[in-house]
C-alpha cells in the first residue's frame, strides 16, 4: 500500500469515527431525556402519522395541481401568463422577458423545471451568461408554489398565502440580483457574453387531438407528474420532519409515553433566547414556529408536514402562514437542489455564492411577508 492510499484510508477512518461519535451522541442526548424505548416509539409513530395524515394529503394536492398545471400548459394559459409577466422581468430581475416562462413552470411544478428550460438553446440564447446562471436562484424561488398556496388555503388561510406569494417575489428579486452581482465579480466577461450552443432539448407546447382527448390526456399526464412529486417528498417529510419535530415539541401532559409528536423542545429553547429577533423580523410569537423555515431549507414538503401540528397546537395564525408561504416558496429545499442545478449548467464552483444569495433572499422574503401582513392588517 503506497503513501497516498494509506493517507486516504486514514482519512476515511477518522471521518467514520467522527460520524459515529456525532451520530450516537445526538441519539444519546435525545434518549437520555425521553428514554430509549420512548424515543424509538415516538420516531416510528411520528413517521407513520406524517405518512398517513400529511403525505397522502399533500400527494392529493400535488396530483390535482399537476393536472391543473398540465391543463394550463395545454390550452395556452402558461404562454399567456408569460406574455403578461414579460414586461416585469427586466426592471425587477434584470432578465430577458422569456424568463417569465421559467417562473410559471417552476411555480406549477418544482425547482428542476428551470433546468429543462436553461438547457434548451431556443430559450437560453436570449440570456447573457451571468443571467443564465442566476436562473438557478430565480427558478428555485417559485418551486412548488402552487402546492404551497393550495395547502395553506386548505387550512383556511388563502389571503395570508397570497401575501406570502408577494413576499416570495421580494425574496426572489434579492436572490437573483445578488447572484448576478456575485457572478459578474468572479467572471467579469460574463457581463457581455451571450450563451451559445446548449442542448436541443425542447419543451413542447404542441397540441394534438380533439378537445376531449386533450383535456383527458392533460389531466392524466399531469396527475402522474403529481404522483411522482408526491412520492419524491416522502423521504423529506418522514426523515427531516420527524427529526425536527422531536427537536421542536415537548413531552405529552402525562410525560414521555412514546406517542407521536413528543420531543425534547430544543429548538424552541434555543430560539427563545433570541425570540425578540424572530418576533421583530417575522412576527413569530412562539419560538416553535422557527422550525418551519429551518425545515424548508432542506425540503418545503417536509416543512408543510409541520403545519397541521402547529394548527392543532393553536400556534398558527395569518402572519405565520404568510411568512411560511414566502420562505417556503423562496427557499423550497434549495440546499438540496442548488448543487445539482448548477452542476448541470456547468458552474458548480458558484454553488456557494448561489446558496448565500438565496439564504439572504429567503430571509427578506419572510421579513417582507410579515411587514406586508402587518400593513394590510391595519386596514
Amino acid at each position: 500500500m503506497n503513501f497516498k492510499s494509506l493517507k486516504f484510508l486514514t482519512k476515511r477512518r477518522i471521518e467514520a469515527g467522527i460520524f459515529l461519535v456525532i451520530f450516537f451522541g445526538v441519539f444519546y442526548f435525545i434518549s437520555n431525556k425521553m428514554g430509549l424505548p420512548n424515543m424509538l416509539n415516538t420516531i416510528m409513530q411520528t413517521s407513520y402519522s406524517l405518512l398517513i395524515d400529511t403525505v397522502l394529503y399533500i400527494m392529493g394536492i400535488t396530483v390535482l395541481s399537476g393536472a391543473l398545471g398540465k391543463l394550463l400548459t395545454e390550452f395556452g394559459v402558461v404562454r399567456l401568463l408569460e406574455v403578461l409577466l414579460k414586461p416585469l422581468m427586466k426592471p425587477l430581475y434584470n432578465l430577458p422577458g422569456v424568463a417569465a416562462l421559467g417562473a410559471v413552470l417552476t411555480f406549477l411544478s418544482d425547482n428542476p423545471a428551470i433546468i429543462s428550460l436553461a438547457k434548451d438553446n431556443n430559450f437560453s440564447k436570449y440570456f447573457k451568461k451571468y443571467q443564465l446562471i442566476s436562473l438557478t436562484n430565480f427558478g428555485t424561488a417559485f418551486g412548488m408554489g402552487l402546492v404551497v398556496i393550495i395547502f395553506m388555503a386548505g387550512k383556511g388561510y388563502a389571503g395570508a398565502a397570497i401575501i406570502g406569494l408577494v413576499g416570495a417575489v421580494i425574496g426572489s428579486i434579492i436572490s437573483t440580483r445578488l447572484m448576478q452581482r456575485f457572478t459578474i465579480k468572479d467572471f467579469p466577461e460574463f457581463k457581455t457574453e451571450f450563451v451559445e450552443g446548449g442542448d436541443e432539448q425542447k419543451i413542447s407546447f404542441k397540441s394534438e387531438g380533439n378537445m376531449f382527448l386533450r383535456v383527458l390526456n392533460s389531466i392524466l399526464d399531469g396527475g402522474k407528474t403529481g404522483v411522482d412529486l408526491g412520492l419524491a417528498i416522502i423521504p423529506g417529510v418522514l426523515i427531516i420532519s420527524t427529526f425536527v419535530m422531536i427537536l421542536t415539541f415537548g413531552a405529552s401532559p402525562e410525560g414521555y409515553t412514546g406517542k407521536a409528536y413528543e420531543g425534547i423542545a430544543l429548538l424552541p429553547y434555543l430560539a427563545g433566547k433570541i425570540n425578540f429577533v424572530f418576533e421583530w423580523l417575522f412576527g413569530f410569537t412562539n419560538p416553535e414556529l422557527i422550525a418551519f423555515p429551518i425545515t424548508a431549507l432542506g425540503a418545503v414538503g417536509a416543512a408543510l408536514g409541520l403545519v397541521p401540528k402547529f394548527q392543532a397546537a393553536g400556534l398558527l395564525d395569518g402572519n405565520a402562514v404568510a411568512v411560511f408561504t414566502a420562505m417556503g416558496m423562496c427557499w423550497s429545499g434549495y440546499l438540496s437542489t442548488h448543487t445539482a442545478m448548477l452542476d448541470s449548467l456547468g458552474y458548480r464552483k458558484l454553488t456557494g455564492k448561489a446558496i448565500l444569495s438565496h439564504t439572504i433572499g429567503g430571509l427578506f422574503a419572510g421579513i417582507g411577508a410579515h411587514w406586508l401582513f402587518v400593513l394590510i392588517s391595519l386596514f
